[in-house]
């Protein structure tokens, strides 16, 4: 299989706080990874060295055969916090996006009707296209985070990295979301980082589950905070988010309660056992001891 991502042996480093320890992947083109991890375990900072928005302290990205190179149309991504141009129609947020893939002096003045016809229909799946003439600032702050993922998804972009895109979202629209995203995927031969708290959307939408954590035991089975976030585990998938009927079956709510209860080594058990819980509500995945820890370092 075509090997597209290679992360090897890298460590970040902010002054004096190690923040990803020795981190080994390599991801092929058409995965599909979800990730989950406690809090400041370095997913985002995860993201943002594949994005090529910040270099490794230690260690290499390679992307097609390259160092990571800087951000690039082939990579789009979706932060938790949605970024929308403020002087512009929703509609033309999308369209600008689809605009500017093309090249960075393209006009929305100079658009054709399939773009903008393809631009509605985007915002009809994220449930929009009834505020298809309002700003960003007339929106809540769920339909801004909608609208920031119609602009990053009408790109298509080879490589996409999704961090928490679905938090702020209600559960319709939320699974709604997952299966455009997943048809997304089959469609483009999308290679896709998605971060959750969500253990249930990691594994309907995932073909690979990645763990990432701070938190480590050693042989005794003694907890101790490490120097940094690692892979601790790393699991195939095989639901992909078909349809979400999957959910209620008897073999997905097996997988489920096997990942939060004995599907991990019990050494790591800690670190997704509660992963279930959506955004508001992150912090719960750390136990008491470790979120004393974490409220102790700020």
């Amino acid at each position: 299989m075509e090997k597209l991502i290679e992360i090897i042996d890298v460590d970040k480093v902010y002054g004096e706080k190690v923040v990803l320890d020795n981190i080994d992947l390599n991801v092929t083109k058409g995965e599909l990874c979800t990730l989950v991890g406690p809090s400041g375990c370095g997913k985002s900072t995860l993201l943002r060295l594949i994005l090529g928005m910040e270099q490794a302290t230690r260690g290499k990205v390679i992307i097609e055969g390259q160092n990571a190179p800087r951000p690039n149309k082939q990579r789009g991504i979706v932060f938790q916090k949605y970024s929308l141009f403020p002087n512009l129609s929703v509609l033309d947020n999308v369209l600008m996006a689809k605009r500017m893939c093309q090249s960075p002096w393209a006009l929305i003045k100079n658009a054709s009707s399939s773009e903008k016809d393809e631009s509605m229909e985007y915002l009809k799946r994220v449930r929009l296209e009834h505020a298809w003439n309002k700003k960003p600032h007339e929106l809540s702050g769920g339909m801004q985070q909608r609208a920031a993922i119609a602009q990053a998804l009408i790109t298509k972009p080879p490589v996409l990295l999704m961090d928490e895109p679905f938090g702020a979202l209600d559960p319709n629209t939320r699974e709604e979301l997952q299966v455009f995203l997943t048809e997304l995927w089959e469609e483009n031969n999308l290679t896709i980082f998605f971060v959750t708290h969500d253990l249930e959307e990691a594994v309907f939408l995932g073909t690979r589950l990645l763990v990432l954590s701070q938190y480590y035991t050693d042989d005794r089975g003694d907890g101790f905070e490490g120097r940094g976030g690692k892979i601790v585990f790393d699991k195939a998938l095989k639901f992909k988010g078909a349809s979400t009927e999957i959910k209620d079956t008897d073999e997905f709510k097996h997988l489920i309660k096997n990942i939060k209860e004995i599907g991990f080594e019990p050494r790591i058990l800690q670190h997704v056992k509660d992963f279930n819980l959506t955004h508001p509500d992150s912090y719960q995945t750390l136990t008491d001891i470790e979120y004393r820890q974490d409220s102790t370092n700020g």
